[in-house]
């Protein structure tokens, strides 16, 4: 019930925009104008909070609706149907890494407003020398006296200019790396020494990316988000559920790619004969079909798995399942938009049609939260453990 209203949602609310976006991303140029005016983002909030789309998994004692990962994952599939970039607040994978971690006065200051959609968060996470590497980051937070003094640079930080507080990931003893040495500290926006300095323009019409300066930023030890040198195992869980919501992106657009093939084929007569019945048309959605459920089952499985009671055995799975389905889930829609966008022929590479902007979000997704390449040596990492595969 609550898939089948969120697609009346986006059919009713966010189709309708995509010629906005798409003109509005085209005639912005190198700039980070949002693609969705703000008072019509504001429509866009209200009513999707009336119907009740707000804190789908937000516990209950928090403001939300307590649902399961499940039904965030089918209700963001849905929400993908559409290139409008609408996300319904808040942010989850966030949210689970606040859950996790916030503590005393971070609950009312930090996690509240953030569940309730009246705060943003980013994640500082990324350096120039630390991307798919997050234990080589060099952003150091060092103890003077009663405080913490943090100093160093962050890079491709998207929502720097816009967040309301960053989760910034700081190395507090480099010789132990991911192993003791990383801490999570919560950095409000306008804190004394934070600046964001360059904007990188970048393929994609949603991801826009800044630099964030650290010089000298002290803050108290209440903004230590859960325990000193321990944020890679929340860290951890917080980029697993992105990777799941990657796959639910993508599923999103795959199957509007494919919906799509399925009414041009049935439309276009080339040589006296539709589409439809060409061999290779029937393989491109036959094959597109087969790709977006073996995807959408591995993906319902994660979810489903993320909603068991986790034990420490398990965790570990559960991290080769998120780098599964981010692999498979992201090369499984660059080929359905490609199909499409070939199928269309010229019309497919033009800005009358949502195929090639999908086309460019989608190959933003094979890099952003790990490049499958990381992930694929993660899955043999685990799989060849002690030099023999381990049991699945």
């Amino acid at each position: 019930m609550i898939g089948e209203l969120t697609a009346r949602f986006v059919a009713d609310e966010l189709i309708p925009l995509e010629r906005l976006v798409i003109e509005r991303e085209a005639n912005r140029g190198m700039g980070g104008d949002p693609l969705i005016p703000p008072e019509i983002e504001d429509k866009l909030k209200a009513r999707s909070k009336a119907l009740g789309l707000w804190g789908i998994d937000v516990p209950v004692q928090f403001g939300g609706h307590g649902m399961s990962a499940l039904i965030k994952c089918i209700v963001t599939e849905q929400m993908f149907y559409s290139i409008t970039p609408f996300i319904l607040p808040p942010d989850s994978p966030n949210l689970h890494f606040l859950q996790e971690s916030c503590k005393g006065n971070q609950i009312e200051r930090y996690l509240l407003p953030y569940a309730s959609g009246e705060k943003k968060s980013c994640l500082a996470l990324t350096e120039a020398g630390a991307g798919a590497d997050a234990g080589a980051i060099k952003l150091k937070a060092e103890r003077r006296g009663d405080k913490w003094v943090l100093n160093g640079e962050k890079m491709w930080i998207s929502g720097a200019r816009t967040a309301d507080f960053m989760i910034v990931i700081a190395a507090t003893d480099l010789s132990k790396g991911t192993r003791g040495g990383m801490t999570a500290f919560l950095i409000d926006q306008g804190t004394p020494g934070v600046t964001v300095p360059q904007e990188f323009s970048v393929i994609g019409g949603n991801f826009h990316a800044y630099s964030v300066n650290f010089d000298e930023v002290t803050v108290d030890d209440d903004q230590v988000l859960g325990d000193v040198g321990q944020a890679f195992a929340p860290l951890q869980n917080r980029l697993g559920i992105r990777r799941m919501e990657c796959a639910c992106w993508c599923l999103g657009y795959a199957q509007r790619a494919l919906d799509m093939m399925i009414e041009q084929a049935k439309a276009r007569v080339t040589f006296g004969a539709p589409l439809a019945e060409r061999q290779t048309i029937q393989w491109w959605i036959a094959d597109s079909f087969q790709e977006i459920e073996m995807v959408k089952l591995l993906t319902y499985r994660l979810a489903w798995q993320l909603d068991q009671e986790i034990d420490e055995g398990k965790r570990a799975e559960i991290r080769r399942g998120a780098a599964m389905v981010k692999v498979q889930a992201t090369e499984m829609a660059t080929r359905v938009i490609d199909r499409a966008i070939q199928m269309f022929g010229g019309m497919g590479l033009s800005k009358e049609l949502p195929l090639e902007f999908m086309a460019r979000e989608v190959r933003v997704l094979r890099i952003v939260e790990g490049p499958s390449e990381v992930h694929r040596w993660m899955i043999a990492r685990e799989l060849l453990r002690d030099g023999r595969p381990s049991e699945i």
